[in-house]
């Protein structure tokens, strides 16, 4: 299948292609499924869908994944491409600004292609009301013209795959998701296990020689996330390079040190609202506009990129009164936690 480029606001990629290692995500992303390492459970619902929909002569249902970005959901829709052999076309919702990028995308698909459209969240309500009988149906509705003078023409859509993904699955409307009939998978994190299978894949296709212990550093603090993963392995590679030495665990922490990433993958932004926190509001709890404005930040990266990691390793709470600082999270930052109310009262 040969690639070509559409408009702005698609891509089509020919998932047979041969890996190019200048574009090292993609390199690194796995072709097959033998090669995707967790989601154990998505992979086995997957398997079962995509058997019977072969055995049936038909294309998969429309699929939804949502998660934290960096734990596969893009690597998965082209492994569904590539195990039904068929062609993916790649957009985005921020992408698609009107309803007529949509018809145009929709229109040009052939029978059996995968649409996968990424941060499905921002698409447009009115463009999601076009989409719905083109997901349920196969059928396109556009309005042409405005006021007594306007017609609606209704185009048919050769049978296709929507695949949808996005990070923020609260802001799809119940409409939307409920046409996903093929399901609907969340990402889970992964185990620190997984990750150092993911880092040794990683470096092997890199040509890169690395030692265990180094592995065990690099999935120790990759926030539980592949790209993450393979985010350090890239950057540890480099500094190795050009201090002449080798992959050890020693090199690892100076690397990850130098990229201000401490022993449990804690970022400056991760530290800074702990340090906040405990330093202007004895704490916590504090509400997240109050943080964000002291921090000089945006709610939604600490709402999407800070506060899952600093929850998951429980040195963060979320509570009905705002964020709180938990005793490990004093502890984390060489703090004695504070005594509680209830322990004053003993």
């Amino acid at each position: 299948m040969a690639g070509k480029i559409e408009p702005k606001q698609t891509e089509t990629l020919d998932v047979t292609d041969e890996k190019d290692i200048q574009f090292l995500d993609r390199t690194l992303r796995p072709s097959k499924w033998a090669d995707y390492i967790g989601q154990k459970n998505i992979k086995d619902n997957l398997h079962i869908l995509l058997t019977a929909a072969k055995e049936r002569n038909h294309p998969p249902e429309h699929i939804l994944f949502y998660g934290p970005p960096g734990l596969g959901k893009t690597t998965l829709a082209h492994l569904i491409a590539k195990e039904t052999s068929a062609q993916i076309k790649i957009t985005s919702g921020p992408a698609i600004e009107k309803v007529g990028d949509l018809a145009s995308i929709l229109t040009n698909l052939s029978p059996g292609d995968i649409l996968f459209i990424d941060e499905v969240h921002r698409l447009h309500k009115t463009i999601e009301e076009v989409l719905y009988p083109a997901m349920e149906s196969g059928s396109l509705d556009i309005i042409i013209g405005k006021g007594p003078s306007a017609r609606t023409i209704q185009l048919e859509l050769p049978p296709f795959t929507l695949i949808a993904a996005t990070t923020r699955i609260a802001m799809i409307s119940s409409p939307l998701r409920s046409r996903f009939s093929g399901g609907t998978f969340k990402l889970e994190f992964y185990s620190q296990e997984e990750i150092e299978e993911i880092v040794r894949r990683s470096a092997k296709i890199l040509k890169v020689e690395i030692e265990n212990k180094a592995i065990s550093e690099i999935a120790k603090r990759s926030r539980f996330t592949p790209r993450t993963a393979n985010y350090f392995l890239k950057r540890c590679r480099d500094f190795a390079q050009v201090h002449k030495q080798n992959l050890s665990g020693k090199i690892v922490s100076e690397a990850l040190s130098l990229l201000g990433i401490d022993a449990v993958g804690l970022a400056p932004s991760d530290r800074s609202i702990l340090e906040t926190l405990v330093r202007k509001f004895k704490g916590g709890p504090v509400g997240l506009n109050t943080l964000a404005a002291s921090l000089s930040e945006e709610q939604a990266t600490i709402e999407e990129y800070n506060e899952p990691y600093l929850l998951q390793v429980g040195f963060l709470e979320r509570t009905p009164r705002g964020r709180t600082v938990t005793d490990e999270g004093y502890k984390h930052l060489g703090l004695t936690p504070p005594i509680k109310m209830q322990e004053k009262l003993l």
